[in-house]
């Protein structure tokens, strides 16, 4: 018990403040957690850009496994889709986290460096996704009309494996730019379970990029606990009030905010 309360005690406030908001944020509008806490946590609190990824993954991996299990029992997950696009990302994580610690080992500004530039990358392409997600499903949906299976499994594979090294590195990519590829290729599914194949799928690949980030020191555990402390109510209270923001301004204007962060990051 007195360990439970000497964390509770080192809880940072801000963390926590910052943790609720981009949680409520997340409830309003479905736009990945990752996208608005790993730019924060670099930017407005200094946080090493390896570290702020290896929490946020953790963090990522703790409140998708709940989604999943809501999901699982209203029996909106397809597990033939999660599979194919754990079958890219697996390997793809395994291989980015070695990556990492080697850079790590060579040259920890090396490691840094590559963070802040693919997380740059994974803003601005989240950013577009999200702006221009109807032009992006028409486009594809052009080209995948009458695709067979075979190549569809493919597809889904190396749009895992792209995930898998994006939000290996980043913590940013899994929710929105995996969506929009998904609605595209598969869009004779009900979305509703699309989106659950889709955080399903986030929870072994963002658990083993944060175990991965752990092991190479990247991970801290009372700033974890600070953002959960925040953001798992001002998640409830998002999704509670959902229906009456103006969504279609609000995810707009948050893409909007994530491009310019993306390319401060880049340049």
């Amino acid at each position: 018990m007195p360990a439970i309360f000497d964390a509770l005690s080192a809880i940072n406030p801000l963390y926590s403040i910052s943790g609720f908001a981009v949680g409520a944020l997340v409830g309003f509008t479905g736009v990945g957690g990752g996208a608005l806490m790993t730019p924060i946590l670099v930017l407005m609190f200094g946080v090493a850009p390896s570290t702020a990824v290896g929490t946020d993954l953790l963090y990522a991996a703790i409140t998708k496994t709940n989604g999943t299990i809501v999901h699982a029992l209203h029996g909106t997950v397809d597990w033939r889709i999660t599979r194919r696009l754990a079958y890219g990302s697996v390997p793809a994580t395994v291989a980015s986290l070695l990556l990492l610690s080697w850079l790590g080992k060579s040259s920890g500004h090396a490691a840094n460096g590559l963070i802040t530039s693919a997380l740059g990358f994974a803003l601005i392409l989240t950013a577009c996704s999200i702006l221009f997600r109807r032009w992006l499903l028409d486009h594809i949906a052009k080209h995948t009309g009458a695709m067979s299976d075979r190549r569809l499994f493919w597809l889904t594979a190396t749009l895992g494996a792209f995930l898998g090294f994006l939000v290996s590195i980043t913590s940013v990519g899994a929710g929105a730019i995996g969506m929009t590829v998904l609605l595209a290729l598969y869009s004779h599914t009900p979305t509703a379970r699309l989106v659950g194949s889709d955080i399903a799928h986030a929870v072994p690949l963002t658990l083993i990029a944060g175990f991965g980030h752990w092991l190479m020191g990247g991970v801290d555990w009372l700033l974890l606990l600070s953002l959960l402390v925040g953001s798992i109510p001002g998640i409830a209270i998002g999704a509670h009030f959902a229906a009456r923001v103006p969504d279609r301004y609000l995810r707009p204007a948050l893409a909007s905010v994530m491009a310019l962060v993306g390319i401060k990051l880049s340049i």
